[in-house]
């Protein structure tokens, strides 16, 4: 598996991240869906990589660096055929590495609430990251779950 950057040109990762924005609106409410568009994911400050094994598109996921001290991760999606492969995995390991690599004191990220999360948050808990409160522009509710990893 290789981690690299990515442009969002290709058909495939255009393809698994709106399988991702489906996801996210079908599974949260719309007040509490903070999913970056392309748009977003191209926006200064935020870096997107994809991982591959030769040719074929595993997974992605994106760093946002908010300040000199706090990134957020973003986007963090594993195509369907290649869940259970430790994709995700690599993927949190490589940006908590650059966000390090960046001199970044904090690593925070926002996701929601019930099933369609628990394999999420139960990866990110396994790399240490703690419940915390609402981080930048977002706001508490019942849905959302703030994490964070002191770097």
């Amino acid at each position: 598996m290789h981690i690299n950057e990515d442009d969002l040109s290709g058909q495939d990762i255009r393809a698994l991240l709106e399988q991702h924005f489906a996801h996210m609106l079908a599974n949260s409410p719309k007040d509490s869906c903070y999913f970056f568009d392309f748009d977003g994911l191209k926006a200064p400050g935020v870096t997107f990589w994809t991982a591959r094994e030769g040719s074929e598109l595993l997974g992605c996921g994106a760093l946002k660096q908010h300040d000199r001290q706090l990134g957020e991760i973003k986007s963090m999606r594993t195509a369907d055929a290649h869940r259970g492969k430790g994709v995700g995995s690599a993927m949190v390991a490589h940006i908590i590495a650059v966000a390090r690599e960046q001199g970044l004191t904090r690593l925070s990220l926002e996701t929601g609430s019930g099933p369609p999360f628990e394999a999420a948050l139960a990866l990110y808990r396994r790399y240490g990251f703690e419940n915390c409160g609402p981080f930048g522009d977002y706001e508490a509710s019942a849905f959302n779950q703030f994490l964070q990893l002191q770097l």
